[in-house]
């Protein structure tokens, strides 16, 4: 037995020692929804229940290019498990009335909810399972961590990683995806009392708003820059070997639909910017263009397009620092010692809150927050000075309440 104080805990289901094995959806494993006729049907089934709607999605994360959906699985109680073909229905448009006027509940919603929009599908409310277990104290709090604390069931994760563009979908694939939503709805029920006996709900209520609310990231300025092992890449002719590559890589990955790591690895981007061939031939005696099937004369004109740039059009060797970037904290010292000093309080008071709220620090207020409330605030802040600038920043209401007097005691 696991119980629930008001700090912040695990459960207060009674669950076995050794979780129980779920193999089998209730229901069987349902038949792919493939065609306008089973789709009518699937809409008609989801119209006629109520309740939330339990929601995941499948992607091909690793061999495809982008983070399309390739299967999408919707529950609903006294509905059924619906396996939806995003690609066979590319129009979803029948789904969007019941889907969008429903509560969804997700586990990790951030994940799917971008691809999700790309099928005009959109939550008029939303219960995160992972959220709602993080503001909860746990610190297992993957989908099978979680089904087996509360529910004290084994949900298998073995196709996680699958390529789910794969068509036709392989019966334990369908199995396994049936059984990503088969508990949704169930576990809500006991995260949702678990949160009201710690006094959490209307903190994780906000937090799954702002999941819900939040905008598409901005893109990143100069991708290429995050290319795994840039760094052996000392001069700036080479770092722009280095982005053509990674330009070329991204257009024909697009082309392709193929994920860019499967086109070209990182290794090679490196090893071509380290070498700076100036040849076919040369190119291809590198152990990472050696293969047969690699496109030697392809990559070695993006090559070629990079040393042929004059000084003026390489970049820099440092990314340009963005507008209102923060320099790192490492430096604050030097650069605005006071900013420093308060961010170590900062730091140090919401350290020592979360723990006493049995909470991950960054749920209590993210570190970027921290980070910028501490670089703009000012010496001695009065709270509603610093309460108003926490709301200016983002941070939730219940953040803003639990925060503001601890962190004003701590920068007077």
């Amino acid at each position: 037995m696991q119980s629930t104080t008001k700090g912040g805990s695990a459960t207060s289901a009674e669950i076995a020692d050794e979780p129980v094995p779920l193999t089998e959806p209730a229901d069987g494993v349902p038949p792919v929804t493939d065609s306008e006729a089973a789709l009518r049907d699937a809409v008609a089934r989801l119209g006629r229940a109520r309740g939330p709607l339990a929601v995941d999605a499948e992607r091909a994360s690793g061999f495809r290019y982008g983070q399309r959906a390739y299967l999408v699985q919707l529950r609903r109680q006294d509905a059924g498990t619906v396996l939806l073909d995003p690609l066979a229905l590319p129009d979803l448009a029948a789904l969007v009335p019941v889907a969008n006027d429903a509560e969804w509940v997700l586990h990790a919603a951030d994940q799917d909810l971008p691809c999700l929009r790309e099928l005009e599908l959109r939550p008029a409310r939303l219960f995160d399972t992972e959220l709602a277990s993080r503001l909860l104290g746990r610190t297992r709090v993957g989908l099978a961590s979680v089904v087996a604390d509360c529910l004290g069931l084994a949900l298998a994760k073995e196709h996680s990683a699958a390529d789910w563009s794969t068509r036709p979908l392989p019966e334990s694939w369908l199995r396994y995806a049936a059984l990503d939503v088969e508990l949704l709805l169930e576990l809500r029920d006991v995260l949702t009392r678990d949160l009201e006996e710690a006094g959490k709900l209307s903190w994780a209520l906000e937090e799954f708003e702002h999941v819900r609310t939040a905008p598409p990231p901005e893109p990143r300025p100069e991708p290429w820059r995050r290319t795994s092992g840039l760094q052996a890449v000392k001069d700036v002719r080479g770092l722009a070997v280095a982005r053509s590559l990674w330009e070329a890589r991204e257009e024909l990955a697009e082309r392709l639909d193929r994920a860019p790591g499967r086109v070209l690895p990182a290794a090679a981007i490196v090893a071509a910017a380290v070498a700076k061939p100036a040849s076919v031939g040369e190119l291809g005696r590198l152990k990472e263009f050696s293969g047969k099937r690699v496109r030697r004369d392809y990559w070695y004109g993006a090559v070629a397009r990079a040393m042929e740039l004059p000084e003026k059009r390489l970049p820099t060797r440092r990314a340009p620092q963005q507008p209102g970037t923060l320099p790192a904290p490492r430096s604050w010292p030097d650069k605005n010692p006071g900013a420093a000093t308060r961010l170590d309080r900062v730091r140090t008071t919401v350290r020592a809150l979360a723990e006493e709220l049995r909470l991950p620090q960054e749920n209590l207020l993210s570190p970027a927050t921290q980070r910028r409330l501490a670089w703009e605030i000012g010496d001695h802040p009065s709270a509603r000075k610093l309460g108003d600038r926490l709301t200016a920043l983002g941070a939730r209401r219940w953040q803003v309440e639990l925060v503001t007097d601890p962190l004003t005691e701590a920068l007077a």
